[in-house]
């Protein structure tokens, strides 16, 4: 028993010792974490004080961006091109959302949400700044903005705003020309300065609004506010306002862009009217075209579908982006080329047949006439549009000695014109079919370049550009659409300058040589613009200018085209370019018209109804119909 008591006494004297054990390591273990403890308060509210100090003051204090209005667009007499419509918007604020999905939910009870909204909503959110509103759905009635504002308390980080929405109130009439604006993309935050745009939704997309971007959009803005616990302002502590884009003034004629459609009608087909003294853009048409307005704000996927699904293709921009070939509406061109090279003189006459070959080759390269012209000269044959003259003109100019006369003029370089789209055009030569297809030159193709078809091409700008350089003899005028910047804020009004490009240099007397067959074209009975234009002369001024027909496909030799035997699509495209009054020209003009036919019975007709409208405005002359 006293053994077993001994061994009770010890057993005791264990558990007493290892209790003790125990409370100390957990003491040991509980002063570490008490210290660590301090020090990791010590470090957020010592160390780290002016970190989280600023932490909790941005809590309550936020920036936001300010974006400025945009510019408006005016044409050259103050008409409004686009302008800025206030509007209600439906915004949302991601961060006080909560759930993004529950969100939307609640508010497509309230207000309709297209899929193509909630798309592009949500392709927004991971382009914006923190706290940076996201536009949701734009142009909300009033009966949408009082249901969301009823339930708003129920909506977190939900907003309705009232904003400018772009508008243009001409619609068709200068969708080419004006371009429109759109939310802003991934592709667009390349391009733009994320700084300067914080809070802007939309950029300049095409025409002008894009072009001149810069100087639309103005400088954002921003502002100090104090904000609650939900995110939601509470007051204004600070702002820096935004600078307002300035006001663009186009040299574009409201009246004569709508009368050059009018006049085009029903055809498809570009018109573009300069003023060659200074190189601004009169009218710019693109027939057909579309409603920029729908764009604003984002186009539904079918009715985009359908534009671009549309034959007639309306978005297509013809004016600048269109190359066709110009057929002989160069032959004055090719005409003073040859008069420089001294290939030819104003005198020479040859027999025109109805057909040309080179020498040792079987191949015919017909006429339009299929009897020839008989005796012409130069004048002659540009009036009549003699191909058998100019195939072998072009032949003995050859084309090293033709493409930098055409070149000098602009045929395969951009005009440089401000607005989106433009192209540049083909201007063959040896050194261009073989960068292009690795081949060298052939004769045959020197021959058809002369009478304006083969590779070659150009925009209806170009050929307008062309007129007014004839009409200056040689002197080029960049063209242009921006006449004048007002700035919105101080009023100031900055006109833009004439800007000279290089010039084409020839001799007078065959610049005279040149003009005189341009008018002759026109007003003698043999002109090919003769039955339209001179048959019926304008009262008080003459016209100089030249028809051409571009061919949409090739004929075989031994193919005749007969017009009416074809489909439509397959008509001949029918062009003229011209410049008046002859004598002291204020207007050069380009008409093209997509399977019009005949240069000479449609295009020209054409011209001449811009033309006399134009003059007529200006008072200088009876109004069409009130002459001889």
């Amino acid at each position: 028993m006293l053994i077993d008591r001994q061994d009770s006494y010890d057993e005791e004297g264990r558990d007493q010792r290892l209790f003790s054990v125990r409370v100390l390591v957990s003491l040991l273990i509980l002063s570490l974490l008490l210290m660590a403890l301090g020090v990791r308060l010590f470090t957020l509210q010592v160390g780290a004080h002016e970190h989280f100090t600023t932490l909790s003051e941005n809590n309550r204090l936020r920036i936001e961006p300010v974006p400025p209005t945009r510019g408006l667009i005016f044409d050259r007499n103050g008409v409004l091109l686009a302008e800025n419509r206030p509007a209600y918007q439906l915004e949302v604020t991601v961060e006080q959302a909560g759930d993004l999905d529950e969100l939307l939910g609640r508010l497509s009870a309230l207000v309709e949400l297209s899929p193509l909204e909630i798309e592009r909503f949500r392709g927004s959110v991971g382009q914006r700044r923190p706290f940076q509103p996201v536009l949701l759905k734009a142009n909300l009635d009033d009966e949408a903005v009082a249901r969301i504002a009823v339930a708003r308390p129920e909506l977190p980080g939900v907003e309705i705003q009232a904003r400018p929405v772009r508008h243009y109130p001409l619609g068709e009439d200068f969708a080419h020309v004006v371009g429109y604006v759109g939310r802003i993309n991934e592709r667009d935050l390349q391009r733009l300065d994320a700084r300067n745009y914080a809070g802007t939704s939309h950029t300049g997309k095409t025409g002008v609004e894009r072009y001149y971007e810069n100087i639309l959009h103005g400088n954002t803005g921003h502002k100090q506010v104090e904000v609650n616990a939900e995110g939601r302002v509470i007051r204004e502590l600070s702002a820096v306002p935004p600078v307002p884009g300035q006001d663009l003034t186009l040299s574009i004629d409201v009246e004569l862009q709508r009368a050059a459609r009018d006049a085009l009608a029903p055809h498809d087909g570009a018109v573009v009217m300069l003023d060659p003294a200074t190189g601004e853009v009169l009218a710019l048409v693109s027939k057909p075209g579309f409603d920029p307005n729908p764009f604003v704000n984002g186009i539904s996927h079918q009715a985009f579908d359908a534009l671009q699904s549309d034959p007639h293709e309306p978005l297509f921009n013809r004016a600048l982006s269109g190359q066709y070939p110009p057929g002989s509406t160069l032959k004055p061109l090719v005409g003073l080329a040859g008069l420089e090279e001294e290939v030819t003189t104003a005198e020479r006459r040859m027999f025109a047949t109805g057909y040309f070959q080179l020498p040792g080759h079987g191949r015919r390269y017909r006429d339009w006439k299929r009897g020839g012209h008989g005796w012409v000269d130069l004048s002659r044959a540009i009036a009549v549009s003699a191909d058998v003259y100019f195939y072998d003109l072009g032949h003995k100019l050859g084309i090293d000695r033709m493409a930098p006369m055409l070149g000098a003029f602009g045929i395969g370089s951009r005009v440089g014109i401000d607005a989106t789209g433009e192209r540049p055009g083909i201007l063959p030569s040896r050194e261009w079919k073989r960068s292009v297809q690795n081949l060298p030159w052939f004769p045959g193709e020197t021959v058809i370049t002369a009478i304006g078809q083969g590779y070659l091409l150009a925009t209806p700008l170009q050929l307008a550009d062309v007129a007014s350089t004839l009409a200056n003899r040689g002197q080029r005028v960049q063209p242009r659409l921006l006449r004048a910047i007002r700035d919105g804020s101080s009023g100031e009004t900055v006109t833009q300058p004439v800007r000279h490009l290089a010039p084409v240099i020839a001799r007078d007397a065959h610049w005279d040589a040149i003009h005189e067959a341009m008018i002759e074209s026109v007003h003698a009975r043999h002109g090919t613009a003769w039955g339209s234009i001179g048959s019926d002369p304008p009262t008080g001024y003459r016209i100089a200018g030249k028809t051409g027909t571009a061919q949409v496909f090739s004929l075989a030799p031994d193919q005749e085209y007969e017009e009416e035997e074809l489909n439509r699509l397959l008509w001949d495209h029918a062009l003229f370019l011209a410049y008046a009054p002859a004598d002291l020209p204020e207007i050069a003009v380009a008409v093209l018209v997509e399977h019009g036919g005949s240069g000479g019975r449609v295009a020209a007709p054409i011209a001449r109804e811009v033309i006399d409208f134009y003059l007529s405005s200006r008072g200088q002359v009876a109004a069409a119909g009130e002459g001889s």
